[in-house]
Order: C-alpha cells, then sequence, then structure tokens
C-alpha cells in the first residue's frame, strides 16, 4: 500500500512539473495579414470609382510570414517562407515598406538593430529599445497551443497595440521589436493599420540559435534620419502613408 501511495504521489510531482515547463529558446514562425481593401478606402478622395475597380481584383488580405528566433537575451525578427498567391499581384506600389525588414533585439542590453529596404535602398539603424507601458487585462486567448493574455498600450503618442503574450515563453519579447511584457508576444493587432500578427508555429527543439546576430548590410543612419527620408517619400500617399511613415522608425 506504502508503495502505490509513494508511486502516485511521485507520478503527480512529476506531471506538475511537466506542465511548469518554461521555454527559453526556439522559433516562432508569424503570419501577417493586412486588409488591404480597408487600406485601399484610405486613399479615397473625390471620385473612388477605381477604389472599388481596383477592390474587385485584389484579394482582401495580403498575408506574409516572419520568423522570430529567439533565446534567454536576444531575438532575430526575419522574412520567413513566401506565399504563393493567384491571380493579380499586390502593386509594388502598394506593398508594405517593412515587408523586407530583418530587427535584432537585445533585451539584456536594451540595444536593437534594424535592417531596412525602403524604396529600394537599405538602411541600417542601430538604436535602443522603446520604452512601453503596458495596461493589462484580464482576457485570455489560446495561440499556437499556448494560452495568452491580453495587454495593450499607445506608442508614438496615437499607435494604439493589442497584444496577446505568454508566461510559458520567458524571453520579453515579440514581433517588429514589441517587447516589455511578462513573457512572449504570440499576438499583435495594430487597428490603424488594418494589420494583424499571429504565431503559427513554435518550435523549440532543432533550433540554432547562433542565427541570432545583428543585421551588417546597409548606410548606417539614425531613427531621424529615415525618418525624414519617409517623411519625404510617402507626403503624397494620403492617410496609409501617414500610418506606415509613423510606424516604420
Amino acid at each position: 500500500m506504502k508503495k502505490l501511495l509513494f508511486a502516485i504521489l511521485l507520478f503527480s510531482f512529476s506531471f506538475c512539473q511537466a506542465q511548469n515547463v518554461f521555454i527559453t529558446s526556439g522559433k516562432i514562425e508569424f503570419e501577417k495579414k493586412v486588409n488591404m481593401h480597408k487600406e485601399i478606402e484610405s486613399f479615397s478622395s473625390g471620385d473612388n470609382s477605381w477604389i472599388e475597380r481596383l477592390k474587385k481584383n485584389l484579394p482582401q488580405y495580403n498575408i506574409t510570414y516572419f520568423d522570430l528566433y529567439f533565446d534567454s537575451t536576444k531575438s532575430l525578427y526575419k522574412p520567413g517562407k513566401e506565399v504563393v498567391t493567384t491571380g493579380m499581384k499586390m502593386p509594388e506600389w502598394f506593398s508594405s515598406p517593412a515587408a523586407d525588414n530583418i530587427i535584432y533585439d537585445n533585451l539584456q542590453t536594451g540595444e536593437t538593430v534594424s535592417q531596412k529596404n525602403v524604396f529600394e535602398n537599405t538602411f541600417l539603424i542601430k538604436d535602443s529599445l522603446r520604452k512601453i507601458e503596458w495596461k493589462m487585462t484580464s482576457e485570455l486567448r489560446e495561440i499556437a497551443g499556448f494560452q495568452c493574455h491580453r495587454a495593450e498600450t499607445i506608442i508614438m503618442d496615437s499607435i494604439y497595440i493589442i497584444a496577446f503574450y505568454t508566461d510559458q515563453i520567458i524571453p520579453a519579447g515579440g514581433p517588429e521589436s514589441l517587447h516589455g511584457l511578462p513573457g512572449m508576444i504570440l499576438g499583435m493587432v495594430i487597428p490603424r493599420m488594418h494589420a494583424t500578427w499571429f504565431a503559427t508555429n513554435v518550435q523549440v527543439t532543432g533550433i540554432k540559435t547562433d542565427i541570432i546576430q545583428p543585421p551588417q548590410k546597409g548606410k548606417k543612419v539614425d531613427n531621424k534620419e529615415l525618418y525624414n527620408q519617409l517623411q519625404g517619400a510617402m507626403k503624397d500617399w494620403g492617410e496609409s502613408g501617414q500610418r506606415n511613415r509613423k510606424i516604420l522608425p
């Protein structure tokens, strides 16, 4: 009887330990989805018949994938698998300027290094991670098999962001250099950009974390210089240009 009781207690302890496994390194695949019909509508002015014609020929959502490699102190966010599309392709002038960005974050030193391709030019930006103040909520959501908590913030005075993080993945990082929550961000929504990022797969074995290195390619600039160039390039893009211009730097 004592042996049976001991075995039950040992199993219970082992089960509880297994339920509290925390992840410190791996690779996360994110699906980014942009509602292009909403984006197109932001160009409206005067005669909008061309907008309706364009909407009929374009898919409602533009979907791209990104990979986030991470360990306990740093991460590398880069373009992932390509999406094979059928029918009319998205016009180049309407593609997101952030589609090819590579972002390295060091959560220990507070440093971020970004390689950004903007209108056929490649820039390399070194800066400090943005300080983000989060408001926690009680909402829960399952993403890629992980229970996630909802949090909200406003950056750059007016950009409202919703994030979903899990405390089962310890590093406090996320897509697009978003960070500062008690665990990894697996979901993000920016209503102003009609865009969402959600993890579709989390891989924790067989990942070589030596890939997590800062990008090196591009003209070295600071955020202010890059912002001025974007401001000049996007000044005639209307509301959509204003949104992208504020997000990118």
